[in-house]
């Protein structure tokens, strides 16, 4: 009974409900839970809070987000189905033509003469001031650092010879 109640505290529950838990441990965990009934409640009992903690942190999607959703679904299928019936038709060189239209509808083709890319003038300017004020700043702190250690030492120093002339009187 106490292995039970450790085994459901350890976890592994919650791990198996956001889905991070190993492939040993999922297994494991649906063993026992065939043959535990106290493991089935509390994952079931999980399982229903995190659905109320998501129902409570949900945002609703701006309006005239499902139109586009489903107009993008449609063209799929409509892609899927043009495909379908080229395939069914007589041979021709069609190879060219539906993977065109299937790159088309989900991607937007880009050539270029080269594989480099290419930047406007004044965002060269701009990197090579901000490397510059970089390499500046840098100078700056290491010169307040080495100013900051040698006054530390001059302040014992001074401190020491106070106590000593305090120590004299």
């Amino acid at each position: 009974m106490v292995k039970i109640n450790e085994y459901i505290e350890s976890g592994v529950l919650e791990a198996y409900v956001l889905g991070s838990a190993s492939e040993a441990e999922a297994r494991e965990l649906l063993y026992l839970k065939a043959k535990h009934p106290q493991i089935s409640e509390a994952l079931r009992d999980l399982e229903i809070d995190l659905e109320h903690i998501s129902q409570s942190m949900a945002i609703t999607p701006p309006p005239g987000t499902w139109p586009k959703i489903e107009a993008n679904i449609n063209e799929i299928i409509k892609a899927r189905e043009s495909d379908a019936l080229t395939i069914d038709m007589p041979y021709r060189d069609r190879s060219s033509e539906s993977s065109k239209s299937r790159k088309s509808s989900q991607f937007v083709e880009v050539e270029a003469e080269s594989g480099h890319m290419r930047i406007s003038k004044i965002w060269r300017w701009i990197f090579a001031a901000v490397f510059l004020l970089g390499k500046i700043f840098l100078a700056c702190a290491i010169y307040f650092y080495i100013e900051n250690s040698h006054n530390e030492k001059e302040i014992e120093i001074l401190k020491t010879e106070l106590q000593q002339i305090k120590s004299l009187r």
